[in-house]
Order: C-alpha cells, then structure tokens, then sequence
C-alpha cells in the first residue's frame, strides 16, 4: 500500500455514505498510508485514522435528532443551522469522545482541505504539523457557507474545504502518493451545476471576495476533477468508490431511517468492491 492515498469527498451529511465505506474497511484492517478529505470526508477519515469503528455512525446518526446537532433554533439563536460548538467540543470531548491519543500516534499521514476566504485558495494542513489544532481545522473544513460562520485561524479566514477543492486528489498526488482510493458521495454520471448566487449571498460575504470567487467557479472545479478521476482510474491509478444508486439524502438531513439507508449503501458497495479493490491495494 505504499504511495497510496484515500481521498474524501465532503457532502455535508451525505457524508454518512462514506462512513459506511470506512466502517467495511476498519472491519478489514484496510488503513491506507495517507488520509485527505474536506468536510464531512475530512471528519469520518479522523475517525478512520483513531481507529473507532462506529463513531462515524454515531456521530452521524445517533445524535441527529438533538436540538443543538441540527436545528432551526441554532439558526435563530446562534445563526448556524448545525451546532458547531455541539458538533466540535460536546461530541468529540464527552457524548461521543474522540480517540485522541490513538489519532495522534497513528502512523497515518492525515490532511485537512480548507478553503481560504480572502485569497479563494485551498490550503492544507497535516496532522503531524498541526497535532493540537486538528479539531479546529476539521471545524474550519466543515463549515459550510450561510449555515456556520467563518473560522479564524493563524490570522486566515477558513471556511468549507469543498468548495476551493472538493476531491483534493491533486493535492495528494503533490504529496507523494501515485495510487488512490476515491470515496465520492454522489452517483457516477453525476456533475455540478453552476452556484446559484443571490444578491444577499453576495451581500453576506462581500468581506470575502476570494470566497465569493471560489463559489463561483467551484462547478468549474468540481467537474473538471471528476474527468480526472475517471481518466486516472482508467489507467489504473485510482480506485473509485460511489454510490451504487443516487442518495436520497441532500447535504442537510435529519431523517435517520434515510441517514442509516446511504450508512448501509456505503457499507454494502464496499463490501461488494472487495475483491477487486483488496486486487488494487496488493499491486
């Protein structure tokens, strides 16, 4: 497995696809050298590398339905729609507590992709640079746009990791790596369409031009990533996981019947790539 990246796309909570998939591969002691994600993909590949092998679907699930987790009362009080103190301090610290030491030791390269406000740039950060900050980055990676606020960090403005560079299999291609595993969380044959900016988008960001720069041309990138990853696996060179049917889930859910069905779709695609995917690991 060596020189072989995992690359996790966001979603919001389609992420919950992804844990399905990770939760198959931690079942086969599959931990590949180098873990990249943005967003939710950033937050399941933690737990991925801390070796907690139902967290994901705890965090993503189980507490779905608390008012501080998901809910127009944050909006109204605290103008986020999901709890981002709850999400990134209560869970991780007591309700659902995040293996620290186990993360920190691990062997794994672990990377985090956010999108800088002001420049509109992606910017990565690694854990073996940023061991004590991880919780805020992932934080910074997760916060999506009219939904949570911005992020200061080191004297940057950080918000949602997919929207500068949503697949960052590039960047883990610059890191070293020349084989990839590719979770998506949207059907093959999908493609983004154009941002729809309104006049108060506009207005609510207008401090941050590279932000409102990225959004705009962030279809552009999405797509021309996505023609990457099929050439590159037609080559060879990348393995892609996606769901087998389109999800039912958008990138805000609260339904855990429709949360827990993509879980189990992730986990059964997974399982049904086995074999060739254990093939491409071994080459």
């Amino acid at each position: 497995m060596k020189q072989t990246g995992l690359v996790l796309e966001g979603g919001g909570s389609r992420g919950v696809y992804s844990a399905g998939v990770l939760r198959y591969m931690m079942e086969q002691d599959w931990y590949l050298p180098y873990t990249i994600g943005v967003s939710a993909g950033a937050c399941n590949g933690s737990s991925y590398v801390a070796r907690q092998l139902d967290r994901n679907r705890r965090v993503n699930i189980d507490f779905v339905d608390h008012p501080d987790y998901l809910s127009l009362r944050n909006l109204v009080r605290k103008r986020q729609l999901f709890g981002m103190d709850f999400l990134f301090d209560t869970l991780p610290n007591e309700l659902a507590p995040f293996d620290y030491q186990t993360f920190d030791q691990a062997k794994e390269d672990f990377v985090v992709g956010v999108t800088d406000c002001m420049t509109g740039e992606a910017l990565y950060y690694r854990k073996s640079e940023y061991p004590d900050d991880m919780v805020t980055l992932l934080r910074a990676s997760s916060s999506l746009p009219l939904v949570a606020p911005v992020v200061e960090f080191e004297g940057r403005y950080l918000m949602d990791g997919g929207i500068a560079d949503p697949i960052p299999l590039r960047q883990s291609e610059r890191d070293g790596n020349t084989k990839h595993v590719v979770v998506l969380t949207k059907e093959r044959g999908y493609y983004k369409k154009p941002q729809s900016f309104r006049r108060w988008i506009r207005r609510k960001y207008r401090d941050y031009p590279g932000l409102l720069e990225a959004l705009n041309r962030r279809h552009h990138v999405y797509n021309d990533t996505l023609d990457y990853i099929y050439k590159e696996e037609a080559k060879g060179n990348v393995f892609v996981i996606s769901p087998s049917s389109a999800p039912e889930v958008g990138r805000v859910e609260r339904n855990k019947q429709k949360l827990t069905a993509l879980y189990n779709q992730g986990y059964h695609d997974a399982e049904v790539l086995a074999p060739s995917l254990r093939q491409f690991l071994e080459q």
